[in-house]
């Protein structure tokens, strides 16, 4: 898999994912809304650590800065 996120999109996932994780667990969003939301949030996570998203590659989108220096 060839990298396709930067860091900011990384750190904006992670944030985000967070932030959702703290809503759950402290009761404010739950039901089926809180599951899809939770697990959301993990993908958001997988896809920050290993710096590929899916849904990125059949739209041509990357994130990640381009080193031209050979």
């Amino acid at each position: 898999m060839k990298k396709n996120m930067g860091s900011t999109d990384k750190i904006i996932r992670v944030i985000i994912a967070v932030i959702i994780a703290g809503l759950y667990f402290t009761g404010t969003i739950s039901g089926t809304l809180g599951i899809v939301l939770l697990v959301l949030a993990g993908i958001f996570v997988l896809t920050s650590l290993v710096s590929f998203c899916p849904l990125y590659a059949p739209f041509g989108i990357s994130t990640c800065p381009v080193n031209d220096k050979k």
